[in-house]
């Protein structure tokens, strides 16, 4: 993966741009410090829109949808968005800064090494992400409304991992209230889409759909639902042809691996009616003593060494 180049240093209403991080097909991610105010100095990532995006209604009002959504989240395994604003024209989100790697950089590395990780670590890891999937479906506004907020986006890209071992959920970019549909040129990533989401309902089950993919991945190195196109990975996801996890890793248990089958059953009724409800199904199979931040930033320091970057 290549390093984004450097943005020159410059001033951004009340922050101080330092270093381009990512830039991606709607908006631009910077590393910045914040310039005065409560939180002066603190080193913070800028989202924003491309100036050559401002005046596209619709990217503008994809921007503004994530921001009206998710700025009201707060959860320890959610990345805080701080600030919401416009500066010369530019629309922006002031985000909590992750120094760490995204969980897509770390499975890669690890099928790179043939490495599996820990069973222990990937159980707790998808426990956190339910954790924060679950706050999000049923969070509320500052009136009490419930926002009942769809990531539609849950991939390992999106999921951040610390130096310390902090587990985060991050980008919220097509991110959807509960019962809404979704234009499916705006679906995520293909291998971790429910069948309802490609059919283009957004529900609770397409984020646990995605959730499994995930645990699936992180316990056997591999994806469930594979393909040369998206089209073939689409026929297996309605199809739901995939190995079940434990031939892929006999160390997994049998109770383990049916969580996993469980999560990809064909009907609704028989899959996991909520994220606690997933949640709950995964306690016995991690050691709490072996699932833990510490622990998993040793991991992370084993695969990269300690520097988080590069």
């Amino acid at each position: 993966m290549s390093t984004p180049e450097p943005a020159a240093a410059h001033r951004f209403g009340n922050y101080e741009i330092l270093s381009l991080l990512g830039r991606g097909g709607m908006a631009e991610v910077y590393r910045a410090k914040v310039l005065s105010g409560p939180r002066e100095g603190w080193p913070v990532a800028i989202k924003r829109l491309p100036q050559s995006l401002a005046s596209d209604t619709a990217y503008v009002d994809r921007f503004t949808s994530e921001a009206d959504l998710t700025r009201f989240l707060d959860h320890p395994n959610i990345i805080k968005v701080l600030e919401v604003g416009e500066v010369e024209g530019v629309y922006y989100m002031a985000m909590e800064l992750i120094d760490g790697r995204d969980l897509g950089q770390i499975l890669r590395r690890c099928k790179q090494r043939g490495i599996p990780l820990p069973v222990d670590f990937g159980v707790y890891l998808c426990k956190v992400l339910l954790d924060a999937l679950g706050y999000a479906h049923e969070a509320t506004g500052p009136r009490g409304d419930k926002l009942g907020i769809i990531h539609c986006d849950v991939s390992p890209s999106n999921v951040f991992i610390s130096r310390t071992g902090e587990i985060k959920l991050g980008d919220f970019g097509i991110a959807r209230a509960q019962s809404s549909a979704i234009d499916t040129d705006l679906l995520g990533k293909p291998y971790y889409l429910s069948p309802e989401t490609l059919d283009g309902n957004v529900t609770v089950e397409g984020d646990l759909w995605s959730a499994a993919v995930i645990l699936y991945e992180l316990l056997t190195n591999e994806r469930p639902f594979q393909g040369g196109t998206r089209e073939q990975v689409f026929a297996a996801i309605r199809g739901r042809l995939y190995q079940p996890a434990v031939e892929l890793r006999p160390e997994i248990s049998q109770e383990l691996s049916a969580v996993v089958d469980r999560a990809f059953a064909e009907d609704l009724p028989d899959r996991f009616s909520d994220a606690a409800d997933f949640a709950i199904a995964l306690d016995p199979h991690y050691d709490d003593q072996v699932g833990t931040p510490l622990a998993i930033a040793a991991v992370v320091r084993g695969l990269f060494g300690a520097s988080a970057e590069g």
